[in-house]
């Protein structure tokens, strides 16, 4: 045996080596994340955006606004997420702020989610084309800026992280499609509607077990605020958010999006009263923090983006909200969608105003656990309808600038890429 001893030796060596280069190129990736918070209420009458009939600029500020950013990088990858509480964003408005976020942080533009809550107390961001005046165009230069600060302070602090997440229910939303008496659909409450009450809770933590932000989404538009309203203010999602900064943690990002909610209103309001806006931020807010305490944190911290863009067929605006209106095809509609995956949380969003079945679907079809469906997403597309809702008629697939035949599109491209993560 004396002489196999160098071999052996040998053999055992390069074994070692190797089971130990395996261990090193086999060790989960470590999640780093950082989250802020910058205030971007303007601090000049501007226009609001939301309700046509509202012509007059703000006359004042009944709550703060802020644009919440969160970063992740697993050593791989970067992304980020972006929420603010405002009425939407343009393409191009998209395009020009993840260009100078990658500039600033080396975060791939394509890893950019940035997600509106869809305010309609906030001011205009010219998603719909509204006249600019001089104190909106200073706004949106400071609105710009903001935007990327908030995403470059989360970046420098970043900290070893994890994610976690977990649903809860809030019913003070409701199918607005309701019966009138004199024929078809209007904006009301339908109780019998369909309605997504999912509320989903992400949580991001420290190595220490302490929170660091949290992301939120439920299928509501934020118009407990009417054109009534002159005021800037967080609507539903600012009341919301503040009630979580008071009973969970002081100072975390609580950043709050709408999930598929194109036929989804509170069942407060429109109005001007302030109570309603509360009583609907105080019933989630409640919610989140129930189920933010509850959450199991998990360890898993790669990342997986993607991001495409597609044309479906557009039409023009239609004459009336009748039933059985004709449709007229109109130039090409952009969609975009953006999937954002982080350890078991898995963000869907779509540049529109998704009518709640359709986020259903894709909810239930989905190949990943814990998909959660973000509208207002890196663009305006405007609403998003079923088929049924076309020979229903009603006010969404008057105004909707896509055909009948996009919600399965919609669908099914969704899934497909959400198999691609």
């Amino acid at each position: 045996m004396k002489q196999y001893r160098p071999l052996l030796l040998r053999f055992f060596f390069v074994a070692s080596f190797v089971l130990l280069a395996g261990d090193v190129y086999c060790q989960k990736s470590h999640l780093t994340a950082g989250a802020a918070a910058v205030n971007i209420t303007p601090s000049a009458p501007v226009p609001m955006s939301g309700y046509a009939s509202r012509g007059l600029p703000s006359t004042g500020v009944h709550d703060s606004l802020f644009v919440r950013a969160f970063v992740f990088d697993d050593g791989k990858t970067k992304a980020c997420f972006i929420q603010a509480d405002l009425i939407g964003f343009s393409f191009e408005f998209v395009d020009e702020i993840s260009g100078e976020i990658e500039k600033k942080t080396g975060i791939p533009k394509q890893n950019v989610m940035l997600v509106a809550a869809h305010n309609h107390g906030a001011p205009s961001t010219r998603v719909y084309n509204e006249e600019p005046t001089d104190n909106l165009k200073e706004y949106l230069i400071m609105l710009k800026s903001k935007l990327v600060e908030a995403v470059t302070i989360a970046y420098n602090h970043k900290v070893e992280a994890t994610v976690g997440i977990g649903k809860g229910k809030c019913t003070m939303n409701i199918n607005r499609r309701a019966r009138h008496a004199e024929g078809g659909i209007w904006l009301g409450r339908n109780p019998d509607g369909p309605c997504d009450h999912d509320v989903d809770v992400a949580r991001i933590d420290d190595k220490k077990g302490n929170t660091i932000g949290l992301i939120v989404n439920w299928p509501c538009h934020a118009t407990t605020g009417g054109q009534e309203n002159s005021l800037i203010t967080g609507d539903w999602p600012g009341s919301a958010a503040r009630y979580v900064d008071k009973n969970f943690k002081p100072g975390i990002p609580v950043g709050i999006t709408a999930g598929a909610s194109g036929d989804i209103n509170p069942i407060y309001g429109p109005g001007k009263d302030f109570n309603e806006i509360n009583a609907i931020g105080l019933v989630l807010g409640e919610e989140i923090v129930s189920v933010a305490r509850k959450i199991s944190m998990e360890e898993s911290g790669s990342i997986t983006c993607v991001r495409e863009d597609i044309e479906v067929p557009g039409k023009e605006r239609s004459a009336s909200r009748m039933p059985n209106e004709k449709i007229v095809p109109g130039n090409p509609t952009k969609l975009r969608f953006s999937v954002v995956k982080i350890g078991p949380l898995v963000l869907a969003g779509i540049s529109g105003e998704l009518m709640t079945t359709i986020g259903m679907k894709i909810k239930q079809q989905s190949p990943l656990k814990n998909t959660v469906v973000v509208t207002h997403c890196n663009g305006s597309s405007g609403y998003l309808c079923t088929d049924a809702a076309y020979i229903e008629g009603g006010y969404e697939p008057m105004v909707s600038r896509t055909m009948p035949g996009v919600e399965k599109i919609i669908v099914d491209h969704m899934i497909a890429l959400l198999k691609k993560i």
